[in-house]
């Protein structure tokens, strides 16, 4: 079946999370990613290991349906490797420190110079201006920085991270649909362009509903919020909050254990059915819940009474019980959960592969379906894997050609 990025040709030299996770999803869709690698490999390879010897699941699962070349780009051997596949890409990525390419004598107009088709994608901490923007950053910094720690949590508590990779994941995210967006300005303009998307930039994106909040403070409280925002300037730390029109929050279930939790959302068209089935008409007529504007008042009291009737249900039984009447929820689903649930299986969600270094191992699937091209995800690269197969497939090198570059040092330390 044809897939919906065929022909179009990535020279991958991202690495660690956030690039891998654009390029990734870029390759799932069928483009041809290449992963250029220096002859060290990506740092996750080896980072977390679980198995001595083997890549590691970090970087197994940000790098299915690629193909490894590994090039020293400090020789010109290598350099003349990394000219030659640029003149046979559609797209170059990378996520380098600050000034590391540019050191290389590799920018974006020298870039575009030797092929002005190319579309060039960046990631950076804090982009390629600004105050910020030789400094760096990781995951945490991003989500300290765009405004993610400062809002989550709970108020008398410390900032928190998010245990979703918003810095990472969610730029690589952005990065993808910026670099479609100029693959498809080049089927207009014949030009290719520099994309860049910045990890701080990204966080605040994703961090939307909270700016909405900041400015509504000006204007009055917030008072679906369960903490008071009377003396407040800025957006709150808000717990477990649903953050939108309707009250939401996270309802201990038995057996108590620590994802013995269901979130729901008390919508005001689903109220009185749930009060019925929660505390009959006496709970349908309390004055305390009556009207959307008392339960946000007395919401402290409302979800301890939701809570002592969760009490008697697992997670799931409530789930079943409270869809019955239409009441938006879900259950606290832990990785175990997902990994052994069946409506997760049959979404594809996560995919067993097999890796000649680890053996059996688990993805997270692709996310995105298609009706008409269908994804097929398979393991990642070994180091180096492919340099031979890509350097006489793209480049029609003759083997005597490869061996020539492999002796001045093109593929090696």
């Amino acid at each position: 079946m044809d897939k919906a990025l065929a022909g179009i040709r990535i020279l991958d030299m991202t690495h660690v999370q956030a690039g891998p996770t654009a390029s990734q999803l870029l390759a799932w869709l069928g483009a041809d990613v290449i992963k250029f690698e220096p002859p060290s490999g990506d740092i996750t390879r080896g980072q977390l290991r679980d198995i001595p010897g083997a890549d590691s699941l970090y970087f197994t699962m940000l790098n299915c349906n690629k193909r490894s070349i590994t090039v020293n780009m400090k020789k010109p051997a290598g350099k003349e490797v990394f000219e030659a596949l640029l003149q046979e890409c559609d797209v170059i990525m990378e996520n380098f420190g600050p000034g590391v390419l540019d050191r290389l004598g590799y920018n974006w107009e020298a870039i575009h110079a030797k092929n002005p088709r190319i579309v060039m994608a960046s990631i950076k901490g804090f982009g390629s201006t600004g105050p910020y923007a030789e400094f760096k950053a990781y995951e945490n910094v991003a989500q300290a920085m765009g405004g993610s720690m400062s809002t989550t949590g709970f108020n008398d508590g410390p900032p928190l991270v998010t245990g979703a990779q918003i810095g990472d994941s969610g730029t690589g995210l952005h990065l993808a649909i910026g670099i479609l967006a100029a693959l498809n300005a080049r089927h207009r303009t014949g030009r290719g362009q520099f994309v860049e998307v910045a990890m701080m930039d990204a966080v605040m994106n994703l961090c939307r509903v909270k700016f909405r909040d900041h400015q509504r403070l000006t204007r009055g409280t917030l008072p679906e919020y369960s903490v008071s925002t009377a003396e407040s300037v800025a957006t709150p730390r808000s717990g477990n909050d649903s953050g939108g029109g309707q009250l939401g929050n996270a309802i201990r279930c038995k057996p108590g254990g620590p994802n013995d939790f269901i979130y729901v959302v008390v919508q005001e068209v689903v109220w009185e059915a749930l009060a019925r089935r929660i505390g009959g008409e006496a709970m349908v007529t309390d004055p305390r819940f009556s009207t959307l504007t008392e339960r946000r008042k007395n919401q402290s009291q409302m979800w301890q009474i939701l809570e002592n009737f969760a009490l008697d249900h697992t997670k799931q039984e409530l789930m079943a019980l409270l869809n019955e009447l239409d009441v938006p929820c879900g259950p606290i689903m832990s990785t175990q959960d997902l990994a052994e649930d069946a409506h997760v299986h049959l979404r594809e969600m996560y995919v067993p592969l097999d890796h000649p270094e680890r053996g059996p191992w688990h993805n997270v699937g692709m996310p995105i379906k298609l009706s008409n091209n269908k994804v097929d995800i398979t393991r990642s690269p070994l180091l180096g894997e492919h340099t031979d197969e890509l350097l006489q497939e793209i480049l029609q090198w003759s083997p005597e050609t490869i061996e020539r570059h492999r002796q001045n040092g093109a593929f090696d330390k």
